[in-house]
Formats: C-alpha cells, structure tokens, sequence
C-alpha cells in the first residue's frame, strides 16, 4: 500500500480534491439544488416535434453544433453550452465567473455520463437560441459554443433497449433494475458493499478496496459500473495500477459507453502505470474526444492521427538521459518523500515509519502510520543519509505534517499539515483540507507554528516552496481560480511577515489535472504533474525562468529520474547536479522512497543523429513484446540490420542516412508479420510503433461454424484475377495455415443479386479456385483446400434479391469469400 500520489501524494494531501469518490449517479437532492426538476415525465406534443425539427433545421443550416437530451430533469427548452467538466466544482468556479460577467450562467448534471454542461443562457424558444449562437451573443463571446436542446418525453412500453442518451437518473429509480444494475437502487446493496461505500466516501482507500475486492470475488452480481468503478479508484488513490488497471479494463469491457473522461483519463493512466503504452495513447485520444464530445467512442478517436503528445512520449520512452541513481538506505517499508536541504549537511524529509514504541495510530487511507518530519544527516559525498530523529515536537503533531521550506537563513520554515486547532476541522463535506503552516526559530528552537493568511476552510493549499532569495513562496492549491484539480500558485513574501494576493502560475504550468511538489532555484522551477506528457503517473517537470522572471515550455525530465510510475518531490543543488526525489518505482523498500541522484557529464554529441526508433506492442492488450525480431529494410526490401527488441519491446537502428525511406519489418511467432514505412529527418530520431496482431485472432465461429476471418477478398467487375489488396489479406490466411499445419479448410465464394443467376454463378466458382490457386501458390499444399466452389447468389445475406431496392453498401456485403474451417 502507499499513500495516493495521484490525488496529492501523501493521504493527508489527497484531500485536495473534495469530491475525489468515485463518480456515481447523483442523489435527487444533488439534482434539485442545480437544476429545476420536472414533477413528472410530461408527454411531448406534437408541436414540440416540429419545433425540433425546424430547430434541427436551422442549426444545420447555420452550422451550430447541437445536441438533444430528454429527461435532465431541468426545463424544456435550449440551452447555450460554454463547456463540459467531469468535476462540478470546477463547473461551479465557471458559472461564477460567467455570472461576473454579466451572463445567466448555471450548469446541467448529466447523471448518465456524471458530466457537468455550464451554460451562458436558456431560452424556451430556438430562434432566439438560433440567434444568440450566429450572433456570439451579440458578439460579447468569442469562444466556442453550442446548443443542448432539453425535451421530456414519455417512455413507452418496449422490450427494445432504451437509448443511452434518454436514460436519466429517475427513470431508473423508478424502474426494478436488473441484477446486474442492483447499484440503482441502494436498498439491493449487500451490508458488504455498504460498508465499502462508507470507508470509500471517508477516503479511507485501503480498507474499501479490500471490501469491495470481496464482494466482487462473489460473482457477477455485484459487477455494477458504480461497485467495479470505486474497486478501480480505490486502488487507483493507493496507486496500486496494477489492480486499479483490473478493474478499469473490466469497466471498459461492460460498459465502455458509459465511462466519462474521468473515468477514461484514470484507465489510461493505470494502463501506463502497467507498461502498456500504447493502449494508453488510444486511451488518451478517446479521453481528449470526451473532453469535447461526451459521447465519443473509441472508433472516433481510432480514426485520429497520432496526437503531438504521443510523439513526445515516444522520444521520452526511447531516450535516457546520463544520471546515477541510488535508493538510500533510510528508506523503510512505508512512505518517504518531500526532501528538502537544510542547515549544512542535513536533509529534512517526511516519512510514515513511526519510531514510537507504542502502538501508533493509523491512517484509514492506506492503513500506514501518520506523516512526521525527520531531520537526517547528510553525507555530500555518498548522498546517503544517517542519524535520521524526529523534528521538532513543536511541529510534529499526532496528525500529518510534510513537504516543508526553510528560508535563506534557516530562521523561518513553512510546511503543510492537516486543518488541526484542538481537533481535526471540516468543511461543510466533511472534508478535512491541508493549510500552511509557519514556524519561527527562537533562541535556537522552533516555536509553535502559525497558518498563513491565504488558508481556508473552504480548500486545501500545501507544499510550499521558498525562493532562494526567500522573497516568493510557492505552493498548491484547489483555490478557486485553479486551472485544473490542483494547481501552483506564488505569492510575494512581505516584510512585516505579510504576503500578497496568490497568483496562478497559468496554463503553461497548470493543466486540467494535477500539479503538486514545486521546488524553485535561481535557474528553474521543478514540479510534478499527471497532466503534461508523462511516462506513467506523476513525473517531475522542469521550467526554466526567462529573463522576465516568467517561466519557459515546462519540459520532461524523462528517464531514469521519470518511470512509468510516480515520480516527485524532486530537489537538486545546480552547481553540482546532485538532488534528491521520490518515487514509488519497481524496486523500492515499500511504499514511496527517497532517491538520491547526480547528473553525469553529457559526452560530446556525435554528428550522425539520424535514427528510428520504437516499440514493438501487442494490439488488442497494449502489452510491450520483448526479444521480437526486428529487420530494417530499404527501399528496395533489401535487409540492412537486424536485432531483437529489448525486454521492454524497444528497437533502436543508428547511423542511417538523412531524409531517406525505410521499412521495419517485425515477425514473432504466433503474430501477423508487420511492416512499417518509416524515412529518417537529417539529424532526427524517428520514432515508430508497430502493433501485432495475434494469428488465432482470424479464427472465428459463426453460428457454430468456424471461419478464417479476412478483410473483403475484392475482384475487379467481371474478373476472377487477385488484386494487389485481396493478396495481403490472402498472404495472412497463408500465415494462419502455415502456423496450423493440420488446418483443411473449403472456399465458398459469392456475388450479389445483380445480373444473370447462372453467369454469376460461373464468375463466383471461377473466384473461388483463383483464390484456390493463390493459396496452393504460396506453399498450401493442395490437400488442404478440401474444395472451392462458387454458390453465384445462392447464399445471400441480407434482403437484397432483386425484388427491393437495396444500396451499393448493401449489395457489397452479399460480394464475399467465406474461409470454413473444416478441420484443424
């Protein structure tokens, strides 16, 4: 178990994020207090029909983007959508902001997709919606817009599924759910399952992901999205990804089309965080699709290019920077993280093992000790730390402290620990945030520490980072004004002890997500982040200050100080290049440890960069495929080199020519042999990625029958000669039957209605011993085609006879070859 790096990294930290429960459907309450409920499910009139229709019209003639809904229980009528948030704080901080300027802003709840649609106006009537979208609101908005069109309807008696779109929250509290939806209704909730829910909604992560893995364990009854969902978080909060990636692949499996982004963003990660790269990406693409449409699928996002991001992660996967890393020996089995210098020869960090010899309390979150401050001895040669004691007792307390600051003269310290007076201090959630805390050195010891001015009740700031000239602190937040889940933020140190207003560092430090674990010197700001293009997790960026004290692109550190884990709370010494940081990597004592790390010395660039790159995966699961033959081909296919792929699936080919085609060629057993066109860039690495495809994935059964599965064996009109493309699809049957040598199978090939039935017949069985002797050509022996006989139209699939007018689509499906496995 560690503590959640994900939400905020130290479980105290986590509760950043007020609303970080899993997304369920939201309580009617929930839905009343945001949006004005219809008292029943009104009947649609016909006039409400034409003006749909009409307004359908108009929007595509204008080319407004538009949507309708039924049952958000809110009024009928059309709504001008400004954005889509998963979080509905965030949608709240942007209906605030909208309402300053003058709009009738609110959101709509979605419960279907747990998503929040803010709106700038609300009209009864379209052609003023019309109007106000054509117009950018008499041109006082500039941002992209659409329409939500919002209608009541009544459902109708139907034994056919109702569409997605139209399944709202009180239609299913209204409905008995089927066993496998149980979650609808809490009364069918096991005692079990209630229990989880409760230690899940108190964030006590541990102990919930034990419960619900129990209660899972007992079948597919209690496989809800709301149960096999919060088994995911939980994990996915004690970044357990391995498990969270279970659950989250099961989620995907049974009810793909229901998962919001947030749910998408968290599979992708988990799917990094297990090495399965390029799954993730197709995550990723699916996660952006869903940030702008809600209900995109996967096709659409299959359909997208490579993404910008997927290139940097590539070249970050494929390169690794000079660094020696060392895991320190005061590392335990539970957490150490947040170090930070201190005093000559000393190393102030946060740490989980208790060295009482009573029995500590626990933290619920993952079941470990609450976090102290220890002060360690630092060894500047080995970097290794000794000697570590408990800091000060006049700032440890029985709950959380972490992640602190010292300031040039060592006299003032700032560091983050729970909302704590006599108890612990909640919000009206029952959330206990995080607030920052300053402690003065007097007579050579710490004094009782005070929160800073810019704390609150309402929100959690933490990590606090000085400037080395001690004049800025920075640090994180959920303030409102935050960009993303958490953010960093700078505020000028005052003299008198006083501090300005905190200023967000913006969009090319902050993202939608999280970023956490600053650290400043005089050459550049270091942070962590999920949502920058990482490897896995959290990775720690670093930004270089310009001249006008602002900061450059933020930029990964890539590996080895970054791994497809989580990586933070990262310090370092510039004059040096050694520092410390923490991760919860392969290999570690327990939970988070302590690194230590030096830069080595960057050898002389050699000139001839040019290079291809890549990684060989498996296409249907993500996973990396090690000890792969790789062949690089030129253009002529004339072999060049040869390797085998590294055990995490990586090639590299070095010393090529500049601006110059190539071919990888890959071939593993079992698989499809692949290749991909790749040309080299002068003074590039080009980096590739070839997917395989499993052989046995062309077997099929079919109404009991098995098939070799092919893409569409086309002939030109009139002819039974191979084409070009029907020989590639052929050329893999071939693979299938080499690598099943006991295969026999028969040939049926097929024509469309169209035409004389007995001249489609003769064309058909021609086809089929064409295709016959294309296969015997490539080494089949002829044994194994038991026959291939052409049925003409005697065997169509569809309704497309002759006697009803059928599309070109239609009739293509009745042109086809069918491959029947007879024996194996």
């Amino acid at each position: 178990m560690k503590f959640n790096i994900n939400i905020l990294v130290i479980p105290f930290l986590l509760l950043f994020c007020s609303n970080v429960g899993a997304q369920t459907a939201p309580s009617t309450k929930t839905i009343q207090e945001y949006g004005d409920l219809a008292s029943s499910i009104s009947t649609v009139e016909s006039t409400t029909s034409n003006n749909s229709t009409l307004f359908e019209e108009a929007a595509e003639k204008n080319d407004i983007p538009h949507r309708k809904l039924t049952h958000l229980n809110i009024k009928d009528g059309y709504y001008i959508i400004a954005g889509v948030y998963s979080k509905n704080r965030n949608a709240k901080k942007v209906v605030k902001k909208n309402k300053n300027k003058g709009y009738d802003s609110g959101y709509i709840h979605n419960p279907e997709n747990n998503l929040n649609y803010v709106y700038l106006a609300h009209y009864t009537d379209w052609k003023p919606a019309i109007d106000a979208c054509t117009s950018n609101l008499e041109g006082h908005y500039n941002k992209s817009i659409w329409i939500l069109n919002s209608a009541s309807s009544t459902p109708t008696e139907s034994n056919a599924p109702i569409p997605l779109e139209d399944v709202t929250y009180a239609l299913l509290e209204s409905q008995k759910p089927a066993d496998n939806e149980s979650h609808s209704d809490p009364i069918n909730k096991s005692k079990l399952i209630q229990k989880a829910d409760s230690y899940f909604d108190k964030m006590w992560y541990a102990e919930a992901a034990e419960l619900y893995e129990q209660a899972l364990s007992k079948g597919e009854k209690n496989y809800s999205f709301e149960i096999i969902q919060k088994a995911g978080d939980a994990h996915y909060f004690n970044t357990d990804m391995e498990k969270a990636y279970h659950w989250y692949n099961i989620l995907y499996e049974k009810y793909g089309k229901e998962m919001s982004a947030d749910n998408i963003f968290k599979y992708a990660h988990s799917l990094k965080g297990t090495g399965k790269y390029a799954r993730s990406k197709r995550l990723m693409r699916l996660y952006n699709r869903k940030m702008k449409d809600p209900n995109a699928t996967m096709a659409d996002a299959t359909s997208q290019k490579a993404l910008p991001n997927e290139v940097i992660l590539d070249e970050l996967r494929n390169t690794k920077q000079e660094f020696d890393i060392q895991n320190l020996a005061i590392n335990s089995k539970y957490s150490e993280f947040g170090p930070m210098f201190h005093n000559e020869g000393q190393l102030v960090y946060s740490s989980a093992n208790d060295t009482s010899i009573f029995t500590t309390r626990k933290y619920k979150w993952n079941n470990q000790p609450y976090l102290d401050l220890y002060v360690a001895k630092l060894n500047e040669e080995s970097q290794e730390l000794k000697d570590a004691l408990k800091f000060s007792k006049a700032v440890n307390t029985k709950y959380h402290e972490a992640t602190v600051t010292f300031s040039p003269d060592n006299e003032t310290m700032y560091f983050t620990r729970n909302n704590y007076g006599k108890k612990l201090k909640r919000d009206n959630k029952g959330v206990n945030h995080l607030k920052i805390y300053r402690s003065k050195k007097i007579d050579g010891e710490w004094t009782t520490a005070t929160e800073v001015p810019f704390n609150s009740d309402n929100y959690s700031t933490g990590h606090p980072a000085l400037s080395p000239d001690g004049k800025k602190l920075y640090f994180v937040s959920d303030m409102p004004g935050s960009i993303g889940q958490t953010d960093i933020f700078v505020v000028d140190v005052l003299k008198g002890g006083q501090f300005s207003e905190p200023r967000n560092l913006g969009p090319g430090i902050n993202t939608e997500r999280k970023e956490m674990f600053p650290f400043i010197s005089n050459e550049k700001l270091y942070f962590s982040s999920d949502g920058h293009v990482s490897l896995g997790g959290l990775d720690i960026f670093e930004a270089a200050i310009d001249d006008e004290g602002g900061f450059m692109e933020a930029k990964n550190l890539g590996q080895p100080i970054n791994s497809k884990k989580d990586d933070f709370s990262y310090i370092i010494n510039e004059e040096n290049q050694k520092g410390f940081f923490a991760s919860n990597r392969m290999g570690g004592k327990g939970d988070d440890d302590l690194y230590s790390f030096k830069r080595l010395k960057i050898e002389e660039v050699p000139e001839n960069l040019n290079a291809i790159a890549g990684v060989i995966t498996e296409l249907v699961t993500g996973d990396v495929m090690p000890k792969t033959l790789v062949t690089l081909l030129d253009e002529n296919n004339i072999k060049l080199k040869e390797m085998v792929a590294n055990e995490d699936g990586s090639f590299l080919f070095e010393d090529l020519e500049g601006n110059t085609k190539y071919t990888i060629k890959v071939t593993a057993n079992d698989y499809f042999e692949e290749t991909v066109a790749v040309s080299t860039e002068e003074n590039q690495m080009v980096n590739t990625e070839v997917a395989m495809r499993r052989l046995k994935e062309m077997i099929a059964v079919e109404d009991g029958i098995r098939k070799l599965k092919t893409e569409m064996i086309y002939f030109d009109f009139d002819k039974s000669y191979i084409k070009s493309e029907s020989a590639k699809e052929l050329d893999k049957l071939v693979q299938v039957m080499t690598e099943y040598p006991k295969m026999v199978i028969k040939i049926e090939s097929h024509t469309d209605s169209r035409g004389k039935r007995a001249y489609n017949k003769y064309l058909s069985d021609k086809r089929a011993k064409s295709t016959r002797d294309y296969i015997i050509s490539k080494g089949i022996d002829a044994s194994r085609i038991q026959s291939a006989i052409g049925y003409g139209e005697e065997k169509l699939i569809n309704e497309c006879d002759g006697t009803v007018r059928c599309t070109e689509a239609s009739h293509l499906l009745n042109r086809r070859s069918e491959f029947i496995i007879v024996a194996m």
